[in-house]
């Protein structure tokens, strides 16, 4: 028996194409890279993708917002989904687009995050204040959500 060759034409790259959105939405660039590596030309990638796109199977849109729906309910501010979306080819404005559409109170949900973190007790130390802006930061929320959750944590010395 040979060894099984991947297929070189735009009916092998849909097919292949339609088995990895069946598992989940992927981004045009996700799977154009994908069927890349498996040994797809450019064009018949091209071609396979514009039909699916065209037949509504493919959607950078549909695809920004289920991920960015995913990232914001394990954690994760508006500024790593944004930056994620954009590793993954998604582009800018319909990644601005996805996170609208949340409608996320992005400020209360850095306070739900960080109470469960590190416990509902304000932190009166300016290093513990640190530590806790620093990973509100690492998990994606803009600075200004930081000090909002944060703020009237000054010990009165601090004044």
């Amino acid at each position: 028996m040979s060894p099984r060759r991947p297929r070189s034409s735009e009916g092998g790259a849909r097919a292949r194409a339609l088995r990895l959105l069946a598992r989940r939405e992927h981004s045009r660039a996700e799977l154009a890279a994908k069927l890349g590596a498996r040994g797809h030309g450019r064009e018949e990638i091209e071609a396979a993708l514009a039909g699916l796109a065209e037949a509504g199977l493919q959607s950078d849109a549909r695809y920004a917002e289920a991920y960015a729906r995913s990232r914001m309910e394990r954690g994760y501010g508006p500024l790593r989904i944004r930056a994620e979306l954009a590793a993954r080819g998604v582009d800018e404005a319909l990644a601005e687009r996805a996170l609208t559409a949340l409608g996320a109170d992005w400020t209360a949900q850095a306070a739900a995050l960080r109470a469960r973190r590190f416990g509902p007790g304000l932190p009166r130390a300016g290093a513990e204040r640190a530590r806790q802006a620093r990973w509100l930061a690492a998990r994606g929320f803009p600075a200004e959500v930081a000090r909002a959750v944060l703020k009237g944590w000054e010990s009165d010395d601090e004044r």
